[in-house]
């Protein structure tokens, strides 16, 4: 997925889609030319789980629980008996491989929302109260969540090879 601006000029829906787009795009460039032995490292000793591959694995549930099991009630991939599941990534994995794995998840996402209005309810209530979310809410989390995790990613890639920006 190749990363573009944004349009300056853009209605509701489609500068939703384009600011998430663009955070998701971002993940990759965060990630490219990193060598394989970091990609699993967590150099924040606090956040033993703070590695770019389970950054990545836990974007990709991210999306798969968001679009899919709340937006449409479908299963939840992920251990709900497990937190930190979703952390980490399948052993064996090529980091190459968890961003396919997440582009391709971030385009199941999008086929989900292709033509449902920005005030369709999800079919599954979640969180506190279990209250329904409505597809822009949905959205809305995603750039938040995304753009969070572009900063991990930012200071994880610092600390294990030096490289910043992008």
């Amino acid at each position: 997925m190749e990363r573009a601006d944004p349009a300056t000029d853009a209605g509701d829906r489609p500068a939703l889609e384009q600011w998430l787009d663009y955070h998701r795009a971002t993940v990759r460039l965060k990630c490219t030319g990193l060598d394989e032995l970091f990609a699993r490292q967590a150099p924040v000793r606090t956040s033993p789980l703070l590695s770019p591959a389970g950054l990545v694995a836990h974007l990709t549930d991210n999306e798969q629980y968001w679009f899919e099991a709340v937006l449409h009630d479908g299963p939840r991939l992920a251990d709900d008996d497990d937190p930190d599941a979703d952390w980490v990534a399948p052993e064996g994995v090529p980091l190459a491989e968890l961003l396919d794995r997440y582009d391709a998840q971030c385009a199941r996402s999008r086929e989900l929302t292709a033509g449902l209005d920005l005030s369709f309810v999800a079919r599954r209530a979640v969180g506190s109260g279990d209250r329904p979310r409505t597809l822009r809410w949905i959205y809305l989390h995603q750039i938040e969540e995304t753009a969070r995790h572009n900063g991990h990613l930012d200071v994880v890639r610092e600390l294990l090879d030096g490289t910043t920006g992008t």
